[in-house]
């Protein structure tokens, strides 16, 4: 083995433990802190051994595993975009495609090669394996709102319309899981632990009349309407 190549597997390795610092809008069940990107990549490896039964097509899990442990590797350099701000995702494709050329740059030709290439598979979604990957990677923040009554739903104002559009490709990879949960996003609206869209556009209503029995100035009053329309 070479020392070069050695040399270039260690950066990577400790490259990838920055992943570790970077945190999503995700809380954790017990709603003690935010997760980060590192623990829901290993979350959501291990729920897609143990859910590989819901596929939609037979898969190949090893190959689904790696995918989904490197599918976030470029929030080291891009940061955690978070679905449902349509700002922040605006040249998300971009930056990511930056990150994904420096990072899986650290490794070996041949390394760089086949983390790259299941990370591109992972985001083309075009493969059983990539639609399975997929529909694991989107269900776990679903399961996690679930269990804490909606607790990022609720403290980003988000609307199950939203919620459906953004989680439907589950049903392309495990059309059984996304049937459960669909079901469990009716039980949350009837909850109140998720808006329906005319509930959420209503707020923006709301905002603006309690922004101008404060007195707000009305650019203020503007920004605040606008934050709330876009969430």
């Amino acid at each position: 083995m070479g020392t070069d190549r050695l040399e270039s597997q260690l950066a990577f390795v400790l490259e990838i433990d920055r992943l570790k610092t970077v945190l999503r809008r995700t809380t954790l069940v017990d709603r003690s802190r935010h997760e980060n990107s590192a623990e829901h990549s290993w979350h959501i490896a291990l729920m897609a051994v143990l859910l590989a039964e819901h596929a939609a097509e037979e898969v190949d899990l090893g190959r689904v595993v790696r995918m989904l442990l490197v599918h976030d590797v470029v929030e080291i350099d891009a940061g955690d975009t978070f679905c449902y701000d349509a700002e922040a995702n605006a040249g998300k494709e971009e930056r990511e495609r930056r990150a994904a050329e420096r990072i899986f740059g650290l490794l070996p030709a041949d390394q760089a090669a086949e983390l790259r290439e299941l990370w591109d598979e992972f985001e083309a979604r075009e493969t059983a394996e990539a639609r399975y990957a997929n529909a694991v990677d989107r269900l776990q923040p679903m399961l996690h709102n679930l269990a804490t009554e909606g607790c990022s739903w609720q403290r980003h104002e988000v609307s199950v319309e939203q919620v459906i559009e953004r989680n439907s490709p589950i049903g392309d990879g495990a059309p059984g899981l996304w049937e459960h949960a669909r079901a469990r996003l009716e039980e949350a609206v009837e909850k109140g632990w998720l808006r329906r869209r005319e509930a959420t556009k209503a707020s923006a209503a709301d905002v603006r009349r309690k922004l101008a029995e404060l007195g707000i100035e009305d650019e203020d009053a503007r920004r605040a309407v606008s934050r709330s329309r876009s969430r």
